[in-house]
């Protein structure tokens, strides 16, 4: 009898999400009744703001919101990102110009199938976010780490990136703020990199889903608002999880070349059709709607962003550049490798994050998930009293 055909290959060689790997065991360890506090998922602990909630459940009584819509979104939504687009990033687009999407992974996953050929090389500035690479190898290209460590606060130089280019670079990532460095840009390190993306002809996909969350006066300035002229070969991915506390309605969007988003409109119109019609109304009114409440979510996370870098930096070995946007915080713990804690030595981050685990129930996610070893990624978006518990938990550990 003949055996039965093999799997697919290209999808045997992706990895499962390394964050969501942790957070999924830090719940089963929780669920089996241990005290974790988890540090992994980049996800808010605030509840939705009311008034979008409201928004969705009117929208529930609408018949004509059970129907199938047209696949790259709901007008009402397309103006509102149009609008947010002009006002946060600097760029004047039609709503055509918009794809909304379930959530941002998806536009990350769809931005790459548009713009990258078999072969094409992918300048991943790293740390990177652990599904760029997976999406790039899922679009046949072909990742290309350019790596910045803690004496850089994690941001690549043109003169790294211009090391890396090939005569197959055609495509690169940009992320400001940075997840998981919490790492933002200047104006003038953004603008010279862009000009040189658009000297060389080459795509830039840049993720702007954390742009409303930065801290101490900074702006996150957006690529194409410091270089206007690159916006005919930038792909902008967002969404409203992070700023609006909606992770879980699975809603974001990619803004673009008409060219490019007729494209991956056509992808998303066999792979996906619309995105759930009432989750696409919340989010319109997320944009559209008061901005008190997530300016207070921001007030929330830079008073944690404070706290948890105050008493990270308390551990000896322990190396904490203070992030300027997102909800993390990207130590370097090389001084705790290749040393004895209580019985364990540790060799690399991933073996420091099991001793953690195990020995103080806390979850951190280990730098092999983003890039080269030696690095812990801690997200603080979680209450005020787990988030100075696990921290005290560390400390009691390493001391």
């Amino acid at each position: 009898m003949t055996s039965r055909a093999p799997l697919s290959r290209k999808l045997s060689a992706i990895a499962e999400s390394a964050t969501l790997k942790v957070d999924a065991k830090a719940k089963a360890l929780q669920a089996a009744g241990r005290p974790v506090i988890s540090y992994a998922a980049g996800e808010p602990d605030f509840a939705t703001p009311s008034f979008i909630v409201d928004a969705a459940a009117k929208a529930l009584q609408d018949p004509k919101n059970y129907r199938y819509t047209p696949a790259a979104g709901l007008p009402v939504l397309r103006e509102a990102i149009a609008a947010k687009t002009r006002r946060d990033s600097g760029l004047e687009v039609a709503p055509s110009q918009v794809i909304v999407t379930n959530g941002g992974k998806q536009s990350v996953y769809q931005a790459f199938q548009t713009v990258v050929n078999p072969g094409d090389e992918v300048l991943l500035p790293a740390p990177y976010w652990t599904t760029y690479p997976e999406a790039i190898a899922l679009a046949d290209g072909t990742p290309v780490e350019v790596f910045a460590g803690a004496d850089q606060d994690y941001k690549v130089t043109v003169a790294q990136l211009e090391a890396a280019r090939t005569d197959k670079t055609t495509v690169l990532v940009f992320v400001s703020p940075s997840n998981p460095t919490g790492s933002v840009y200047t104006p003038e390190e953004t603008a010279e990199i862009g000009r040189w993306a658009l000297e060389h002809g080459i795509w830039v996909i840049t993720d702007e889903i954390y742009q409303n969350l930065t801290y101490e006066g900074v702006k996150a300035v957006s690529i194409v608002e410091a270089v206007p002229e690159l916006a005919g070969q930038t792909i902008l991915v967002n969404g409203v999880a992070k700023t609006y506390a909606m992770t879980g309605w699975r809603v974001g969007w990619m803004v673009g070349p008409a060219d490019a988003m007729k494209l991956a409109g056509n992808l998303q119109s066999h792979l996906s059709s619309n995105v759930n019609n009432v989750a696409q109304i919340a989010a319109a009114a997320a944009l559209n709607g008061p901005q008190d409440e997530a300016e207070q979510f921001r007030l929330a996370f830079d008073r944690r962003r404070k706290l948890i870098v105050s008493e990270l930096s308390r551990i000896d070995g322990v190396q904490v550049p203070n992030p300027l946007g997102a909800f993390y915080v990207y130590p370097d713990v090389q001084g705790l490798l290749n040393r004895s804690w209580d019985g364990v030595t540790p060799t690399t981050s991933l073996e420091l994050a099991d001793l953690i685990l195990e020995k103080a129930e806390v979850a951190v996610v280990p730098g092999e998930a983003f890039g080269p070893s030696g690095y812990l990624r801690l997200s603080y978006a979680l209450g005020d009293d787990q988030l100075l518990e696990g921290i005290q938990r560390l400390q009691r550990l390493f001391s």
